[in-house]
């Protein structure tokens, strides 16, 4: 099969196209490192992309049970969002990856909760133009630390 093949498809690839989506970031993107750092500023200190827990969050802070992912507005379909398009070619494929995305998160989200952790969402496009700063700050600021001693 040649190189520009996709084997599960069966149908040609544009190389442009494979380029683009291999420089998708699974993690550290940029705006996960502005919320890192906004936070690393504020004083509070976390743990990265912890895998033990559903869903994988981006930033962990565990003494106070806070769970915070930073989404991309296109994979997880931010409702509204400019940056939330669908692809013209193959408009069924991606309407039914982002659907199924968009359960998983679900999924996790009602995971962690029942776990008896607290989920934060933040979106790209908030991290972009700066306004989830004082609202996240504000929220970490207002959970209250797990006490850890043991009875």
């Amino acid at each position: 099969m040649s190189p520009d093949r996709n084997e599960t498809e069966g149908t040609n690839v544009d190389p442009v196209r494979t380029r683009i989506m291999r420089a998708v970031r699974r993690a550290d993107t940029q705006a996960e490192m502005a919320v890192r750092r906004a936070l690393f500023a504020a004083g509070y200190r976390y743990r990265v992309n912890v895998r033990r827990l559903p869903g994988t969050p981006d930033v962990v802070l565990p003494g106070r049970r806070l769970a915070i992912f930073v989404h991309g507005c296109f994979w997880h379909r931010h409702v509204g969002c400019r940056f939330a398009t669908v692809p013209r070619t193959r408009a069924q494929f991606w309407q039914d990856k982002f659907a199924r995305n968009v359960a998983r998160d679900a999924a996790k989200r009602c995971q962690l909760e029942a776990e008896g952790w607290r989920v934060v969402e933040i979106w790209e496009c908030d991290v972009k133009d700066g306004s989830f700063e004082g609202p996240i700050l504000e929220l970490v600021g207002s959970v209250a630390p797990v006490d850890r001693r043991r009875p």
